[in-house]
């Protein structure tokens, strides 16, 4: 399966699916990756929250298809 394949079924899996396929990247990336980042502590603590809010409820998420269809309502398009 290519690349491209894998990233137009991403949004077709269940949210649990999706979870499982984020924390293997994250295992094979090692979640150190934040620490590598050149950010401000409070940037990098925000980031770190978030990404724990949303392992606490990964359900609690509006998909990117939604947003973009209020974000062109609003604009008219």
């Amino acid at each position: 399966m290519s690349k491209t394949q894998i990233l137009q079924e991403l949004p077709r899996l269940k949210t649990e699916d999706r979870q499982e396929i984020l924390d293997k990247l994250l295992e094979l990336e090692g979640e150190g990756w934040l620490d590598d980042a050149d950010l401000a502590d409070e940037e990098r603590q925000l980031i770190k929250s978030r990404l724990e809010a949303h392992r606490r409820n990964p359900d609690a998420v509006v998909p990117w298809e939604d947003v973009e269809a209020k974000l062109l309502a609003r604009l008219g398009k």
